[in-house]
């Protein structure tokens, strides 16, 4: 390495590269750079990924100090130059794309490059002097990007799912709250968008809360599954260039440094190849879309209208809905939420292509996987909380709307049936439909039941939960 003012000069295999004098990476980041102008979106924006690089190079700093194999002068300083990093420093020096050929190497590379340039720094010498700290040779000593990255990656999605979760409890307990509040208001159940039977508004909300709880269970056991890792592995699994001890040392130091539960796969060459961990939380992830988009469809539609429509919930007005038709509100919330679930399903397709196009020994598409799945989980994060904080909290219902529904529905001769028959049932429904009269007006006439029996029958209670039958109405 040589130094020109503002400029120095590194080599590599290809020849000689000017690189900033301030840049902390080095050759092998700028040729990704040059590279891999793909989505202009760098590995900084996924400061999980940042930190957790951090942590593996500090955890193999430590490792290797241990085994003997590592100077303690040179790994102190990598462990405070990773600590640096952890706290959040020199992010802005990551700067690959995060879609990327080479299975990550050049994620890894300029880990490697800033961590031991910054290094350098704090043993009194200038950046790019690697006779004395190589990124190659010293920061990553007994790794292989083939390990590091895919450990990385684990690491950080561990810790955004944990974000999801959380944000997905919130917007449940919001839910929770409406399902609560409005567990007496009478309505109309639907199925294929006609008049099915009673229920109530809290038993509609409910269901929306029971559905994330059973996705929240989903998602939190995909997220155990990323707990199992390969470093330690190196180049395909074999270990080579590792101490036999490293393996098991560097996982703990990882456990550590991060405070998530990783431990070493039983065979490290398939943990090496085998992208089923990244499926499964993909897999999970569409699951909780495909619920959320349903929630928000159901909320689109039951506040439809607002004369022409539903009209039985009023969703919180948040901004103005046309640039032509003045007072209009959109459900804009709802919809937003509806095109991160469409944008997360998609990823899903992507994550379980590239998972299949693995070859051999290696996945070279784990970079994809790894920016599919953080935008899944950074958006659906976003999303259950914009969902929960300005739409679900503010929900109101429309009491009266709701009960005349069903005072006006033919869906109440339902619980008709047992005591008329099927075939009465049915010619009340079409009568009360033709007539615009109620159920309740037609029994009467036709003298099939009494005021006293057709009031015990079609009481809310009966109507949106079991109840006991009157047998001594029912027919034989």
């Amino acid at each position: 390495m040589t130094e020109t003012g503002n400029v120095r000069i590194e080599h590599d295999l290809l020849g000689n590269r000017e690189l900033s004098s301030a840049a902390y990476y080095g050759v092998h980041t700028l040729r990704a750079v040059e590279n891999f102008p793909i989505t202009g979106q760098a590995i900084a924006s996924c400061p999980e990924l940042i930190r957790a690089l951090a942590g593996i190079k500090k955890a193999a700093a430590l490792s290797n100090c241990e085994l003997g194999v590592l100077s303690p002068e040179r790994s102190a300083a990598i462990c405070q130059a990773c600590d640096e990093v952890l706290a959040g420093r020199w992010h802005d020096q990551f700067v690959v794309d995060v879609i990327q050929g080479g299975a990550g190497t050049s994620t890894n590379m300029n880990a490697n490059e800033v961590i031991a340039n910054r290094a350098l720094e704090l043993m009194g010498h200038a950046k790019g002097q690697f006779q004395y700290l190589h990124p190659n040779e010293h920061v990553n000593f007994g790794q292989s990007t083939n390990d590091v990255y895919p450990t990385a990656v684990k690491v950080a999605l561990w810790h955004d799912t944990h974000c999801f979760l959380e944000a997905m409890s919130h917007l449940r307990g919001a839910l929770s709250s409406k399902a609560e509040a409005f567990q007496a208001f009478l309505k109309m159940g639907r199925t294929q968008l006609q008049d099915a039977v009673p229920m109530t508004l809290g038993q509609e909300f409910h269901t929306y809360v029971v559905m994330l709880q059973a996705d929240e269970a989903v998602v939190r056991a995909a997220q155990e599954l990323l707990c199992e890792i390969n470093l330690g592995g190196t180049a395909i699994g074999t270990g080579i260039t590792a101490h036999p001890d490293y393996a098991a040392l560097v996982t703990r130091r990882l456990r550590e440094i991060t405070g998530m539960p990783v431990f070493g796969a039983a065979d490290l060459i398939c943990a090496t190849q085998d992208c089923g961990a990244f499926v499964s939380l993909s897999g999970a992830l569409k699951r909780a879309a495909s619920r959320l988009s349903k929630i928000s469809n159901d909320l689109r539609l039951l506040a439809s209208g607002p004369r022409a429509g539903f009209q039985e919930i009023e969703l919180p007005a948040v901004q103005a809905g046309s640039s032509i038709m003045p007072g209009k509100v959109n459900p804009v919330i709802p919809e937003v939420v509806n095109q991160v679930a469409f944008e997360v399903i998609g990823n899903d397709v992507t994550v379980t292509m590239a998972a299949e196009a693995g070859q051999l020994q290696l996945n070279a598409f784990e970079p994809v996987i790894a920016h599919a799945l953080f935008k899944s989980l950074h958006h659906l994060t976003r999303a259950c909380r914009v969902l929960a904080d300005a739409c679900v909290s503010g929900i109101t219902a429309d009491r009266i709307q709701l009960r005349n529904t069903v005072v006006h529905s033919v869906g109440i001769v339902t619980a008709l049936n047992p005591y008329i028959g099927y075939a009465n049932a049915t010619e009340i429904a079409q009568a009360a439909f033709h007539n615009g009269s109620s159920v309740y007006d037609e029994a009467l006439a036709r003298g099939l039941l009494t005021r006293e029996q057709l009031d015990e029958i079609l009481q809310p209670e009966t109507l949106t939960r079991p109840a006991p039958l009157d047998h001594e109405l029912l027919r034989d």
